[in-house]
C-alpha cells in the first residue's frame, strides 16, 4: 500500500513538473513574440526575452507587470481640441528667423500643433515667487481652474492651495485637480484626502492597488501645470511643498524655476490638462469656460510639446535632438538630473566637435545620490569632446532650462534622463525670443563657476569608479 501511495505521489509530482515546464515554455514563447513585435529598442527586447527564457515564470510575470505598455491604447482615444471663438482678435502670423525655420518645421511635424504668436512669459524663482503668483491667479478665477502636480504635499504650502481651490469652488468656479499617484505620497496621498474633504474634484494619476491596473511605477505624470480660466498658464519645475519656499530656510531647500504664460499658447496648455483629465477621470472638459478665445498678450512665438509612453512617446527628446542638430553657435542646458541616452550624448558631443559652445549645468549634489554616481560614470565622452559641465553650488536646484543660439528656449518639467524623455508624462514649452533667452542666460551664467574636469572624473578611485559604473547600468530606471 505504501508503495502504491509513493508511486501515486511520484506520478503527480512528475505531472506537476512537466506541467510547469510546459507552462514556462508557453509563457516564455509568448513574451518573446510580444517583445519582438512591440519593443522598439533592441537592448530592451533582448533583455526581456533573455529573462523570460532564463526564468520563465518570474520573468514572464515581471514582463506582464512592467514590460507591456497598456497606456498607448488608452491615451490615443482621448483627443481634446480647443473651442474656436469667433470675433476674438488673432495674433499676427508667426515668422521665426530663417536659421530657426528647420527647427520650427520639426516642431510642426512632431507636435501637430501650431507655433502660436502673441504670447508673454514671466520667470518666477522658487516657490517664493511662484506660489504667490499662482494663488493670486486662483483667487481671480471666474470660470475654471485646472491644476496638475507631480508632488503636492499636505503641508503649509499644500494647505494654502487647498484653501484657495476650495474658495474658488465655493464661488462657482469649475475646479479640477490631478496629483500623481506615486509622487504625491505613494499609495496613500494625504493631499488627495484633503482635497476630497473639501469636495474638490480630484484624480490620482495611474493609481490603483489592482495589479493589472497599477504596473506603472515608472510611468508617472511629472507635469507641473496650472491653467486658470483658459487664459493664464503656469508651467515649469516647481512642485507644491514647503521645501520650495527657500526664503523660509527649510531643512532641505529646493531651488527651482517656474513660468507664467499668457496668450494663445495657454489654449495648448489647457488642451494638455484636459487630455490628462479625460484619461484619469473619463470626463471631457470643453466649452468657453475652459477654451475661451485668446487674444494676443505679447509678441513671443510659443508652442507646447508633450511627451509620454503613449502617442506622444519621445516627442520632447526628439525636439531636443532637433535643436541640437540645428544649433549654430551655442547650447546651454541646466537640469537637476543628467543621464541622457546614447543618442543624446552623441548629439551633444558632435555639437561640441563642430565648434558649438556647449554648456551643461548640473547640481554639485542632487537629492538622489545614485543619480550623481551614475552621472560621473556617464559624462566622460562629453568632456573628451569639449562639452563643458558645470557644478551648481548647493542648495539643490531643480530647474530644467535649455537655450540654443541665444534665442530658442525650452522650459517645462522634463529632466535630461530616460525617465523623463521616455517613461513619464511631461510637458515643455518652446519659445523663440532673444530677450527671454538673455534672461535665462543670465540665470545660467550665475551657476557656471565650478567646472567638472576630466581629471576629476579620471581621478576617482577604483572602488568609486566600479560603484558609479555599476549604478549607471540602472540608467533606464533612475
Amino acid at each position: 500500500m505504501q508503495e502504491l501511495v509513493s508511486a501515486w505521489f511520484g506520478l503527480l509530482s512528475a505531472i506537476r513538473v512537466e506541467g510547469l515546464a510546459l507552462l514556462g515554455f508557453v509563457l516564455a514563447l509568448a513574451v518573446t513574440l510580444h517583445a519582438l513585435l512591440n519593443k522598439r529598442e533592441v537592448g530592451a527586447a533582448i533583455g526581456w526575452i533573455g529573462l523570460a527564457w532564463l526564468s520563465p515564470l518570474a520573468g514572464s510575470a515581471l514582463y506582464a507587470l512592467f514590460g507591456i505598455n497598456r497606456v498607448h491604447r488608452r491615451a490615443r482615444r482621448l483627443p481634446v481640441l480647443p473651442v474656436r471663438q469667433p470675433g476674438v482678435p488673432q495674433a499676427e502670423p508667426v515668422l521665426v528667423p530663417e536659421p530657426f525655420r528647420p527647427l520650427e518645421r520639426a516642431g510642426d511635424a512632431l507636435t501637430r500643433l501650431p507655433l502660436t504668436g502673441g504670447n508673454r512669459v514671466a520667470l518666477l524663482r522658487h516657490g517664493d515667487e511662484a506660489y504667490p503668483a499662482m494663488l493670486e491667479a486662483i483667487a481671480s478665477a471666474e470660470h475654471s481652474i485646472g491644476l496638475s502636480s507631480y508632488i503636492m504635499r499636505d503641508d503649509a504650502s499644500g494647505e494654502a492651495f487647498v484653501r484657495a481651490l476650495a474658495a474658488a469652488k465655493a464661488r462657482g468656479v469649475a475646479v479640477c485637480v490631478l496629483v500623481d499617484g506615486i509622487g504625491s505620497g505613494y499609495f496613500f496621498p494625504a493631499i488627495y484626502r484633503r482635497l476630497e474633504e473639501e469636495g474638490i474634484p480630484a484624480g490620482l494619476f495611474m493609481h490603483s492597488a489592482v495589479p493589472w491596473r497599477m504596473p506603472f511605477l515608472n510611468l508617472r505624470t511629472h507635469k507641473k501645470l496650472l491653467v486658470v480660466d483658459g487664459r493664464i498658464g503656469f508651467v515649469g519645475g516647481v512642485n507644491i511643498g514647503d521645501e520650495n519656499r527657500v526664503s523660509l530656510n527649510p531643512p532641505e531647500p529646493v531651488r527651482d524655476t517656474h513660468f507664467r504664460l499668457d496668450g494663445p499658447v495657454v489654449g495648448q496648455l489647457t488642451q494638455a490638462f484636459a487630455r490628462d483629465w479625460a484619461f484619469v477621470m473619463g470626463e471631457d472638459l470643453d466649452g468657453p469656460a475652459w477654451f475661451p478665445g485668446l487674444p494676443p498678450a505679447g509678441r513671443i512665438p510659443a508652442r507646447v510639446v508633450t511627451s509620454g509612453p503613449d502617442a506622444d512617446i519621445e516627442k520632447i527628446e526628439f525636439m531636443v535632438l532637433a535643436a541640437l542638430a540645428t544649433a549654430r553657435h551655442s547650447i546651454r542646458i541646466v537640469t537637476p538630473y543628467f543621464l541622457p541616452s546614447e543618442i543624446l550624448l552623441t548629439s551633444l558631443a558632435l555639437a561640441a566637435m563642430r565648434g558649438i559652445a556647449v554648456d551643461v549645468v548640473i547640481p554639485q549634489a542632487s537629492n538622489h545620490r545614485l543619480v550623481d554616481w551614475a552621472t560621473r560614470a556617464h559624462v566622460g565622452p562629453l568632456l573628451r569632446s569639449g562639452v563643458r559641465i558645470w557644478l551648481d553650488r548647493p542648495p539643490f536646484d531643480h530647474s530644467k532650462l535649455m537655450v540654443v543660439d541665444d534665442a530658442w528656449c525650452f522650459i517645462g518639467s522634463a529632466n535630461w534622463d530616460t525617465r523623463s524623455f521616455r517613461l513619464n508624462f511631461e510637458l515643455n514649452v518652446e519659445l523663440y525670443d532673444p530677450d527671454f533667452a538673455a534672461e535665462l542666460n543670465r540665470l545660467l551664467a550665475a551657476k557656471m563657476e565650478v567646472q567638472l574636469s576630466r581629471d576629476a572624473v579620471r581621478g576617482r578611485g577604483l572602488p568609486v569608479r566600479l560603484r558609479d559604473a555599476g549604478v549607471r547600468l540602472l540608467l533606464p530606471y533612475l
